[in-house]
């Protein structure tokens, strides 16, 4: 038995996935004990110890009286009765008593500054330097009721006596806190039971005295309010210094969403800190670990003992990846403080704890032959097999029936969950998993889940698997955020702002909310609405727009009559091959990372920028104008323009298919009609490049010079000076062109310009060309002699 989150309502123990915390307005009370006996320090008999709690319930099964040993406590009088409490909390007491103001408060640290009526300091004492507390009791409030409240209520040291609330003094009830039971079992002290499982005293409970309107949960409201019995009860013998209203965090059932209590009641435990005893004696050596502790018997050479639950969940949880990586401090906190794992829930349904317990004993039954027939009845008939009508087979010859009480609890849901590993990756229908080297079963590559489960199936897997293979059942854990609404509000149905995604994909297709989904950071918390999705939209275009062009820019492409090796490639070519190996790794890295918002943004930006604003528009005289009846393939350079453009799409289609799937889809079958699925496709391989550092390196300071040409043609075509880029002559310094590798016309085609004058000026100078737009091209050269005749190249490829 030990006290275990129970809701009043479901009547059944809870899980710590199962709880969730909402703020609350609870009745806070002071409550005064009075000392009957202190050995050490008489001049406390009479005076009263001042503790404060939250749960006013919890007053008729208190126990004892908890202190820090390390505080300084005061002994005060004031208006004729004496108190105890710890110095630094008399301040707030008083003021909650209605003694003192506000302002007050902080002040009275420093008693000799402020004046109170009626107010007296009595003594300071330090309970381990002058052992005031040892052996010192108090009464309870209600010992006038006699039986369990007449006996006297002992001061008990607790390490976990704070002064951020409260008094400094704590009131104790086994049955209905952890560090309660476990200071009074340390003492001596068993807990009572009396509060049922649907959250009322047991009936013949003294403090109800026969009143039916006491009969009511402890969670009821009515029961712990100021005006509510308890609190008349005490007020009745003066034992009432304060109650008022006080918010908080507490916890609820995330199911009937009605607050939980802790309640003592006898379940079933998994030990946190005991050895564990799975492992064959074999992986002795391979573990280092000493076949020596009270948990086994040293002369079972076929077992060795082993590190505890806890410890191998630890280690467990650093072997394991965890994505984002804050996402492991999260459970290693949980595993390092979490108590005993309490598996057992009292319900009509689930999986049963199939055990026989021994009714003088109270022992388990662990017999081999009982629990293979166990095992085949539930093979054969599923858990409805474990019944009272069928007990007596299952229990065998061996063994009385009335000897043995069949267990009727269930397995903890969570527990349930924790087990897939067992059933999903240990199979046989993945035979590629991989099996750590020394230990039992396979690993699976990854979990993926909320942040809720770090307390949820995160955790009850690890320690299920921990328990019984001696390892984290996953290599790594990706932990994902929520999505809010466009408010960054929760979604309800109560609050009408759910957002059904059939809606959004009849709406805007299916490739939209995938490309929404991969571009928020889906660690956090993350918002979708009609804007949100507008903005991912106009993205969706550009991704799309970009594949448009490629398809018709490659209409047509043959490679084998036209493919150019990259070497015999132009330098702007290889220059792009170059950033799609930049690009390959970044989204590779992303991958390995789980950073697809990187992974979308980085292949978004390379086709924006690096191809639609930069080579593409580069590129676009070449591909539309570089080819004729004299050349039917076109110029050497549209060849290597259409290569590389080929190797682009083979690289873009694969890299977009796990994000835009039915696009992608649609792009690959509008190319290749009889080719298959495009999500058939492995990553894409991509040329052999020599170190191009120095080239990217010169391309790069090229377009920063491209952007600041642009830059200073912009305000001649806004005042309509020119109609485009086209029309306009730049003149730039010779020392602005990166190493001064490209020429006058080789500069013009790169910043889209009619000319490009290399003169000493200072600052970049544009001036409207006097040269005629040939017809075709539309590019102002000095050998087309009217506006709409042909230049030289356009003859040419139409000759």
């Amino acid at each position: 038995a030990k006290p275990v989150m129970w809701s009043p309502v479901e009547k059944t123990a809870l899980a710590e996935a199962e709880v969730e915390y909402q703020d609350v307005t609870s009745t806070q009370i002071d409550v005064a004990f009075e000392i009957v006996d202190a050995p050490n320090a008489p001049e406390l008999v009479g005076a009263y110890a001042v503790i404060w709690t939250t749960t006013p319930w919890t007053i008729p099964v208190n126990q004892a009286l908890a202190y820090g040993q390390n505080f300084l406590y005061e002994h005060f009088e004031i208006d004729g009765r004496r108190y105890v409490a710890q110095k630094d909390r008399v301040g707030p007491l008083l003021y909650r008593m209605g003694k003192i103001s506000k302002e007050q408060v902080d002040t009275l640290l420093d008693i000799g500054q402020v004046e109170i009526e009626g107010w007296k300091l009595l003594r300071e004492f330090h309970p381990a330097l002058s052992r005031a507390f040892d052996a010192a009791t108090a009464r309870h409030p209600m010992h006038e009721l006699g039986g369990f409240f007449a006996k006297p209520r002992p001061f008990l040291p607790g390490d976990f006596v704070t002064t951020d609330a409260g008094t400094g003094l704590v009131h104790m009830s086994p049955d209905h806190g952890e560090d309660d039971f476990d200071l009074c079992k340390a003492h001596g002290i068993e807990p009572v039971f009396a509060v049922e499982g649907d959250g009322r005293y047991r009936d013949d409970w003294a403090w109800l005295g026969g009143a039916d309107e006491r009969r009511m949960s402890v969670i009821n409201p009515k029961l712990n309010a100021p005006d509510g019995p308890i609190c008349e009860d005490l007020r009745a013998v003066g034992a009432l210094l304060s109650a008022a209203a006080f918010q908080h965090s507490y916890p609820h059932s995330w199911r009937s969403k009605a607050r939980v209590i802790y309640r003592c009641t006898p379940q079933w435990f998994i030990p946190m800190d005991v050895p564990l005893t799975y492992l064959p004696a074999k992986t002795k050596a391979e573990k280092g670990w000493e076949n020596e502790g009270g948990a086994i018997d040293p002369a079972d050479e076929g077992l060795c003992a082993s590190p505890t639950l806890r410890e191998t969940a630890m280690q467990a949880i650093s072997d394991t990846r965890w994505v984002p990586a804050k996402g492991e401090n999260r459970i290693r906190s949980m595993v390092e403080g979490r108590p005993d794992w309490v598996i057992s829930r009292q319900r009509a349904w689930g999986v049963p704890i199939t055990l026989f317990v021994n009714r003088k004993t109270g022992q388990y039954l662990k017999d081999p032959a009982v629990n293979a027939r166990i095992v085949a009845a539930m093979r054969e008939a599923g858990v409805d097999a474990w019944n009272d009508a069928a007990a007596p087979a299952l229990l065998g010859p061996d063994y009385d029936i009335a000897d043995y009480e069949r267990v009727a609890d269930i397995l903890d849901v969570w527990f349930d969950s924790g087990c897939t590993h067992a059933f999903v990756l240990e199979s046989g229908k993945w035979p590629d998993l991989t099996r750590p080297e020394g230990h039992v079963g396979p690993w699976a590559d990854l979990y993926l889940e909320g942040s809720d489960q770090h307390r949820g199936w995160f955790q009850s897997s690890l320690m299920e698997s921990c328990g019984t293979r001696g390892h984290a059942p996953y290599k790594a854990v990706l932990t994902h955020g929520f999505t809010m609404d466009a408010k960054g509000m929760k979604m309800s149905k109560s609050l009408g702002n759910t957002i059904d995604p059939l809606t959004l994909i009849k709406d805007s297709g299916a490739d939209i909310l995938r490309l929404w989904a991969l571009s928020v950071d889906f660690t956090e918390d993350h918002r979708i609405g009609k804007e949100i999705l507008a903005g991912v939209s106009d993205q969706y275009r550009k991704l799309r727009n970009t594949f448009r062009y490629m398809l018709g820019a490659l209409a047509g492409y043959d490679e084998k009559a036209e493919g150019v090796a990259v070497e015999a490639m132009p330098e702007l070519e290889r220059y792009v091959l170059h950033l799609l190996a930049e690009l390959d790794a970044k989204l590779r890295q992303a991958v390995e990372d789980f950073d697809y918002n990187t992974y979308v943004r980085t292949l978004a930006d390379f086709a924006n920028n690096d191809l639609s604003a930069f080579f593409f528009d580069i590129r676009k005289d070449c591909l539309y104008c570089d080819i004729g009846p004299a050349h039917p393939l076109g110029t050497m350079k549209r060849r290597a323009y259409r290569t590389v453009l080929h190797v682009l799409f083979e690289a873009l289609v694969r890299y977009t298919a796990p994000v835009l799937v039915f696009t992608a889809e649609e792009v690959w079958t509008t190319r290749y009609p009889d080719a298959g699925s495009v999500h058939l496709l492995e990553w894409p391989e991509l040329p052999e490049l020599g170190d191009g550092g120095e080239m990217v390196s010169r391309w790069s300071g090229l377009r920063n010079l491209k952007e600041t040409v642009t830059g200073a043609i912009e305000p001649f075509r806004r005042d309509k000076v020119i109609r485009s880029s086209l029309e306009a002559e730049v003149k730039i310094a010779p020392d602005a062109t990166p190493y001064n590798a490209f020429s006058a016309a080789e500069l013009a085609e790169l910043f889209i310009t009619a000319d490009v004058m290399l003169a000493p000026v200072e600052t970049i100078e544009v001036t409207r060309t006097t040269h005629h737009k040939c017809g075709r091209c539309w590019r102002h050269l000095p050998e087309v002699t009217e506006d709409g005749n042909l230049c030289d190249r356009c003859s040419e490829m139409l000759a």
